[in-house]
């Protein structure tokens, strides 16, 4: 598995390319905008993307979802709660003096449980709600590596003063949703450096 990260806008938001490197088949997550650096990325790398996965619909997140879907004609995929999330993200977006287009919508719903594969890599749905309402985070098959959105960064949490947020549902989804997954996980997040499981459950005054 190889794991290339694009840092877009800015709002600095991590998409990550994750690739097969045999069969050359891909997922992209979260690209929040710039769609051409995330589109050169791909091409740099030789992938065939099957499909694109949004751990949540916050504007800064799904900014390049037109781009890439129009480009590679790939799979949408987030989780239904996020629906209403997204059909109100151009209007968000003008909140924060920005503007895009507006997104399409998924190809797909996934929740807790399911599975999003591309080749021999398969990253497996945890829902993890509380910086938005249907907010996810993503595990690798060999359990060691969760790309885990907006929900826990390095040092931090994510935000919950937006529509749909509630801290004690994003403390509650850390708490028995991504600590459990072990000290050893290396979370990956929306934004900001890699962590692990460990350093936070340690030493994130969130938690």
């Amino acid at each position: 598995m190889v794991v290339h990260t694009v840092v877009v806008t800015e709002f600095m938001t991590n998409c990550f390319i994750v690739g097969d490197e045999i069969t050359k088949e891909a997922v992209v997550i979260d690209p929040g905008g710039e769609g051409q650096k995330i589109l050169k990325e791909i091409e740099k790398m030789g992938m065939n993307v099957k499909a694109v996965v949004s751990t949540h619909a916050h504007v800064d997140h799904i900014g390049a979802l037109k781009d890439i879907k129009n480009a590679l004609g790939a799979d949408i995929m987030m989780h239904q709660a996020e629906l209403p999330v997204l059909k109100t993200a151009s209007r968000m977006a003008r909140l924060f003096g920005i503007s895009i287009d507006d997104p399409p919508e998924p190809d797909r719903f996934i929740a807790e449980g399911d599975q999003v594969s591309c080749g021999s890599i398969t990253l497996k749905v945890i829902e993890t709600p509380g910086h938005s309402p249907g907010g996810i985070s993503l595990l690798t098959s060999d359990g060691k590596v969760c790309f885990a959105g907006d929900t826990l960064f390095a040092g931090s949490i994510g935000r919950t003063d937006l529509p749909g947020g509630d801290y004690h549902t994003l403390i509650e989804s850390i708490k028995t949703k991504l600590i459990p997954l072990g000290d050893d996980v290396k979370v990956l997040s929306g934004h900001g450096p890699a962590t692990t499981m460990g350093v936070e459950r340690r030493y994130n005054p969130f938690l």
